[in-house]
This record gives structure tokens, C-alpha cells and sequence, in this order.
């Protein structure tokens, strides 16, 4: 078991999370950067869908009740065990009675805390990620416990690590294709919308991101249709919201773009205040 003992601004518990539910209105859930979780359970040689720890700006802290082997992905909150810092993307032993803690922010702002045969939380159409109305659960709390099974074979430890491409919490540009009514815009829409840079606003969470810098259009609401993960909605007031990973399943304003999967991951590693612009891509 692990015991939360700082459960840090917003911690859930995540996997790949549950397609194939858009037909009753359940979204797809699931860890906000797949690539750094993918690594992290690779690593650990896991399923690729075991469920993870998912930790956004830190401060975070962690009590192991028994052994563990984990690995520590995604954005760098500075993790250490008494007092000395964790390599990330690398497996590390964690002894009982350890204590894990996440600190400041170095870079990115979504940690994996990734466990050698994953979380043993509830299972919930197919997938243990939390999402409120869905899972009993939707953020962790102190003193919450968390199983994880007992590695049935020997790990032969390790100092080497993965290198992680910079780009990936450094790029700029975010890959996409065209939305549905992307040729709804007239040219001069689409030069802006594909030339200019933009700045995510304070208004961005598990569900989309709002960008701060409006769009000038004459565009009116569609009827409500199909929207997914890295959707680029914009309303009649101009303003581009990216769905993320919780978004919902349909929608009724303009899909002007469609990010690729890796843009997702690159974007939900930016936050308040962070640019970048779209990279149309023909495909």
C-alpha cells in the first residue's frame, strides 16, 4: 500500500483511459501526457494500460508500506527520498517506510508517479481513471490508500536512464489536421488561426484549454456534433478552446482543427501564460 500523506493541488489516478463509451456521454479520461506514461510502464516492463499516479505542480507526498519499484515520467516537481534527488525516467527501488516527496517545479507541470504492476484501483467501464460522476473517486485526498501488486519477479536494478526528447516540453508547435469546418473560414481566418501565436489562458484544466487571443468570425454555433481530445472549438465570440482529455463528448461550436495525439501530450505539459501556435499538417 502507499498512504497520500500530501495529496498536492489536483492528483488523481489515471490509465489510458475508457473509448467506447461516447455513446452514453462518458468521455475518454485517461493521463493528460500518454507518451510520458507509456514510458514510464515500459520501463517498469507493465501493461501499457496499468494505471498511474498523475500529479499536476506537485507538492506532493507519498509513504510506501511496503517495497516498490517505480519510475518518475513526465514534468520534474524535483522528487527526492530523504533528501536526495530521484533521477527521472529511470526504475528506482523504494524501500517500506519510504517517504516520496514532490517539490518545486522544474519543468512541465504533469508528473507520472509510475509503480511496478500498477495501481489496484477500481475498475470502471473498462478503465481505473477518475472521473467525477464515473468513479467514486476523482482526486486523491491525504490519508487515501493505494494498492499496487507485489512484483512476482526480480527487477534487475539499474542506473541508466531514458533521454527524453527537450522538445517535448519545449516545442512551440503544435501538430494538427483540419477540423470539420475548418473551410468554413474564409482565407484570411485561416492565415491568422495557422500564423499567429497563442497564449493559453488561466482558464485551462483536465477538460480543455481556453486561449487567451481571439478570432474574428462571422461563424455561427453547428448543430451539436462528435468532439474528442485535442479538438480546437471556436465560438461565436471568437474565442479557441482545445478540449482535452476530459472533455465532453459532443459539441455544438466550429471544430477548426484537430491536434494530433503527441500535441496533446506536448500541450498539456504547458500552462498559464505559455504559447505556441498550430502546425497544419495534411496527412
Amino acid at each position: 500500500m502507499i498512504t497520500v500523506l500530501k495529496p498536492g493541488v489536483y492528483t488523481t489516478i489515471q490509465d489510458l483511459g475508457r473509448p467506447g463509451f461516447a455513446h452514453i456521454g462518458v468521455p475518454v479520461s485517461g493521463v493528460m501526457d500518454s507518451y510520458s506514461t507509456k514510458i514510464g510502464n515500459q520501463i517498469l516492463k507493465n501493461e501499457l494500460h496499468d494505471a498511474v499516479v498523475e500529479i499536476t505542480f506537485g507538492g506532493c507526498q507519498f509513504q510506501f508500506n511496503k517495497d516498490a519499484w517505480i519510475c518518475i515520467t513526465g514534468a520534474d516537481f524535483y522528487p527526492t527520498i530523504k533528501g536526495n534527488r530521484l533521477l527521472m525516467n529511470t526504475l528506482i527501488k523504494v524501500e517500506k517506510g519510504t517517504v516520496l516527496i514532490f517539490a518545486k517545479r522544474v519543468q512541465g507541470i504533469r508528473t507520472y508517479l509510475c509503480i511496478k504492476g500498477g495501481i489496484l484501483s477500481e475498475t470502471v467501464l473498462k478503465s481505473k481513471s477518475f472521473y467525477k460522476g464515473v468513479t467514486s473517486n476523482f482526486i486523491l485526498k491525504k490519508g487515501d490508500k493505494l494498492a499496487f501488486r507485489t512484483a512476482t519477479t526480480e527487477i534487475n536494478e539499474t542506473h541508466s536512464k531514458v533521454k527524453i526528447d527537450a522538445t517535448h516540453f519545449t516545442s512551440k508547435s503544435m501538430v494538427c489536421t483540419k477540423g470539420p469546418e475548418f473551410d468554413l473560414l474564409t482565407e484570411k481566418e485561416q492565415t491568422i488561426l495557422i500564423k499567429s501565436p497563442f497564449t493559453i489562458s488561466n482558464d485551462n484544466n483536465r477538460v480543455g484549454y481556453r486561449l487567451e487571443e481571439k478570432l474574428n468570425t462571422k461563424l455561427k454555433a453547428i448543430l451539436t456534433s462528435g468532439v474528442l481530445p485535442g479538438t480546437v472549438q471556436l465560438t461565436p465570440s471568437g474565442t479557441l478552446i482545445v478540449l482535452m482529455r476530459d472533455c465532453q463528448v459532443t459539441g455544438g461550436y466550429p471544430r477548426v482543427l484537430q491536434l494530433s495525439e503527441m500535441a496533446i501530450n506536448q500541450l498539456a505539459q504547458k500552462t498559464t501564460g505559455n504559447q505556441f501556435w498550430f502546425d497544419l499538417k495534411s496527412f
